[in-house]
């Protein structure tokens, strides 16, 4: 969802446009002129603009290079019915990202404004660390995904939340324990041993589990729980 502010001072046009990109999810503002968005767009947070050049008092051009100038992020369409090459050639050096000639289907404003989104609001970039899924019990990591036990998601999870990724061996114990079994050492180190090796084919270190002498274990890879 976008914020969205719409200069058009024809009150059919500008109510019509509102109207549908709110019915797409968008917050969307409607403004008759510059000067209006001047005085209220202070208190809003908007996205992006879709304006008309001809406007009553400042025209397009002119709001376009002062949005462009006070918040450089922003995205601008302009609509217009100025449609000859110099034109669209101005509009674009004054700062607009997309320049649609009048009349404007709201299906073409609405993919013209879905394909600004993309730059607006880029997809976030895919975690380069290990993910840990406690309810599906899977791991997945930078070279591939495998399933866990549910004592092994239980205990990453307890290595993820505690100071220094650091676990006590009574504490991995405790975690591990199935109703009255609880591990012995040598079943300990057997478990610790298939569980770094699931680590490693996720896209791990050479050594993500690194045993503490007479203590227990650190774990030593970036991880998110989800």
């Amino acid at each position: 969802m976008l914020s969205i502010a719409v200069v058009e001072d024809n009150d059919d046009l500008r109510t019509a446009i509102v109207n549908a990109l709110s019915g797409e999810g968008h917050h969307v503002v409607g403004f008759d002129c510059a000067e209006a968005i001047a005085e209220q767009g202070q208190a809003l947070r908007i996205d992006l603009v879709v304006v008309d050049l001809n406007l009553p008092g400042e025209d397009g051009l002119s709001l376009t290079r002062r949005l462009r100038v006070t918040n450089p992020d922003i995205g601008i369409i302009m609509m217009t019915a100025r449609t000859r090459s110099d034109d669209k050639r101005i509009g674009y050096e004054s700062g607009a990202d997309i320049y649609l000639p009048k009349p404007v289907s709201l299906e073409e404003l609405t993919a013209a404004i879905l394909a600004l989104s993309r730059r607006l609001r880029p997809a976030a970039p895919a975690p380069t660390g290990l993910v840990l899924d406690t309810v599906r019990l899977t791991l997945v990591g930078p070279q591939g995904k495998i399933s866990l036990s549910a004592p092994e998601a239980a205990l990453l999870a307890a290595f993820a939340r505690a100071q220094d990724h650091r676990l006590e061996t009574w504490q991995i114990i405790v975690v591990l324990e199935q109703g009255d079994r609880a591990p012995n050492r040598n079943a300990l180190t057997v478990t610790m041993s298939r569980l770094s090796a699931k680590l490693r084919h996720c896209g791990g270190g050479a050594h993500p589990l690194r045993s503490i002498r007479n203590w227990g274990y650190q774990f030593c890879e970036p991880i998110i729980l989800t």
